[in-house]
């Protein structure tokens, strides 16, 4: 596996979102120096497989290895990029977020829009891959983005995982010379408490990215008191700034029989923004580099 190291991972099923995925990883690849792995995860249940022969099934897995051989040819003439193709047998987020730990892939960069996800929730594969993956993911629900990354947008809460999510964003714009831009949404208007802690937080935030050579701006964002969460706040600033092409999320770390799962707000980003996602799960002990 060592000729496949230092890699971004792109989980295709051929969709158009996922294709898209792939001329989005060009960028991050060129600046740091990584291969692409374009992986099929065949997943059937046992009486389906039960009506091919061996030879049938070899026949399909050529089938869809010739395919996955045409992307990277693409993508290496496209993109200038190594890329090698893989196919794997079981559930299609067990196997991902195997081969990203087997690969020590630095990031996973997927299509979100298939069957499951056009529905309310983001589709139960997604939601897996995301909350157990060994690097952060990337998601991709539009067809039009931006090549290169102008702007991060990091939108900040008062939980404990902030500063983890600033040291991301930094490394980040650090690798694409953009800027960071630093909002909290307010949603209790007239909490005096909160809107003074939220307020300290972006300063800090802000001094913090300026300290590490960063650009960055901070604002505080209030409800206009139609809205159902916080995320149409979040993705409308997203909009009107114009050059967003990221946006940092955390994870919610979960808890027993909802282990699996995102949070709900985690889950309307991804599911509802057409700039994409970057998620990370929030370590103890912080992150390890992505330079590392």
């Amino acid at each position: 596996m060592s000729e496949i190291a230092n890699n971004i991972l792109i989980p295709v099923d051929f969709n158009e979102v996922s294709l898209i995925a792939i001329e989005q990883s060009y960028n991050l690849a060129r600046l740091l120096n990584l291969s692409l792995v374009l992986l099929y995860v065949h997943e059937e249940p046992n009486f389906i497989r039960g009506l091919f022969s061996d030879d049938e099934f070899k026949k399909r897995k050529d089938l869809i290895l010739s395919r996955l051989d045409d992307l990277a040819k693409k993508a290496e003439q496209d993109g200038g990029i190594t890329t090698k193709t893989m196919v794997v047998e079981g559930r299609v987020y067990d196997e991902i977020n195997r081969m990203a730990a087997q690969l020590h892939s630095k990031f996973i960069v997927m299509g979100t829009r298939g069957a499951l996800e056009e529905k309310k929730m983001v589709g139960a594969n997604t939601s897996r891959i995301i909350r157990s993956a060994p690097c952060p993911v990337i998601t991709i629900n539009s067809k039009h983005n931006h090549k290169g990354c102008r702007s991060i947008l990091l939108p900040l809460d008062l939980t404990q995982e902030t500063r983890q999510k600033v040291t991301k964003a930094i490394e980040i714009a650090l690798l694409f010379n953009a800027e960071v831009k630093v909002m909290s949404a307010l949603w209790s208007k007239h909490n005096e408490v909160i809107h003074n802690q939220l307020l300290r937080q972006l300063k800090q935030a802000q001094d913090f990215i300026t300290a590490a050579g960063v650009k960055c701006s901070a604002e505080l964002v209030e409800s206009t008191g139609s809205e159902k969460s916080l995320v149409p706040i979040i993705l409308r600033y997203a909009k009107e700034q114009g050059d967003i092409d990221l946006i940092i999320i955390m994870t919610q770390q979960e808890m027993a029989i909802v282990e699996f799962f995102l949070s709900s707000s985690a889950q309307e980003v991804i599911r509802t923004s057409e700039i994409p996602v970057m998620s990370v799960v929030p370590k103890e002990l912080g992150f390890t580099s992505i330079m590392s």
